[in-house]
């Protein structure tokens, strides 16, 4: 089609319903190779029928990695590009050709922008910028979950190069459980126990289970490892057992980690946001107000997995006409509030915010 050869690889099990979106999306694509898994569903038979080669093999013990690198075998020696997606996940139409206007001859990898969920109005919540396209030799998964390209082959790997316009959409079955993910994040650590973003990455998935010692104790670990240095990730361990410690009924410790975030990376709006939020439920009002403007301070949406949908959606202005409110400044809440409304236009009770707050100014005040 192009002037390389593009394959699209997949891994897949039980996921009929996604075929006829997902095909139609890597149409662009020179050829399409999956392997699934196991379904006990048509995802095979539909799959082949739209053209795509399968391959079924059961993968036993399971792990992300090992199902990564089958498929990726599965890819013709002779591709230039090979492109890693899911079934649950839709390019947007164009993507080859940018694709190949931002690669280069010996390029290893491409980073594009993906948007991992989706707010319920449809807007985008989650978004950050992705690298699983690469060239077909020298590079491996590695990690039972939470799977990472590594490159293995000899020298140093290509360039990575910016594959703008190129936009992936996640649209997952929400019914799937991701109950497999804590074990294989335990197993994960005890392989590669020097392996700081796995321990990052478990002690957040304590926090999804509840489990609020074991998620304080392990991003201690993580935070204490010399490999530990990237500030994002550091603040993101700190927020975390800041959120534990409020389940633990200690919202002094929860503070006092989410200062220590906001120290870490002044550069994000989360550790503000989640700080005003503390200030919020103890109704101190000119804390609410001076976080949420050094959140709103910053206007430049990082292109990391570090990037939460809330801080950038309409809750900072949310935040700011309710601190405004209760503190007798009605003009500057009705300000705040017709903000949060612009970026959530069918949340009603944004509406009533600001239908509230003009009935109660003055038409010349406002």
């Amino acid at each position: 089609m192009g002037n390389y050869s593009v394959c699209v690889y997949a891994i897949c099990k039980d996921e009929e319903s996604f075929v006829d979106r997902w095909m139609d999306s890597m149409s662009e694509a020179d050829r399409v190779v999956v392997l699934d898994t196991g379904s006990s569903d048509a995802t095979v038979e539909k799959l082949r029928n739209r053209g795509a080669e399968v391959t079924v093999e059961v993968i036993s013990p399971w792990r992300f990695d090992t199902a990564r690198n089958r498929s990726l075998e599965l890819v013709p020696e002779d591709a230039d590009i090979c492109v890693c997606t899911d079934l649950d996940e839709v390019f947007q139409p164009g993507w080859r050709e940018r694709l190949e206007e931002a690669w280069t001859p010996g390029a290893g990898q491409a980073t594009y922008r993906y948007t991992w969920s989706f707010n319920p109005d449809g807007s985008e919540g989650v978004v950050f910028w992705y690298e699983k396209i690469h060239v077909r030799h020298g590079y491996r998964w590695v990690h039972p979950v939470h799977e990472v390209l590594v490159w293995v082959g000899e020298g140093a790997p290509g360039p990575m190069v910016t594959a703008e316009g190129v936009q992936l959409d996640h649209h997952p079955d929400p019914s799937k459980s991701r109950g497999q993910y804590l074990p294989l994040l335990e197993l994960s650590v005890a392989e590669d126990p020097e392996d700081d973003r796995n321990v990052h990455y478990l002690g957040r998935e304590y926090l999804y289970h509840g489990r609020w010692e074991d998620c304080i104790s392990t991003l201690q670990r993580h935070l204490a490892m010399p490999k530990a240095v990237w500030r994002d990730e550091r603040a993101a361990s700190m927020r975390y057992m800041a959120k534990a410690y409020l389940q633990l009924g200690e919202p002094g410790q929860a503070r006092g980690w989410y200062l220590r975030a906001v120290a870490e990376a002044p550069h994000l709006r989360e550790p503000y946001i989640d700080l005003a939020l503390l200030l919020y439920e103890q109704e101190a009002w000119d804390g609410v107000l001076y976080f949420t403007g050094c959140a709103l301070s910053i206007t430049h949406r990082p292109r990391t997995y570090i990037c939460e949908a809330a801080p950038w959606g309409s809750l900072p202005y949310d935040l700011r006409a309710v601190a405004f409110y209760h503190t007798g400044r009605f003009s500057q809440a009705l300000e705040a509030a017709q903000a949060a409304l612009a970026l959530e236009p069918e949340n009603e009770r944004l509406r009533g915010n600001v239908d509230l707050l003009n009935r109660m100014i003055p038409s010349d005040q406002t």
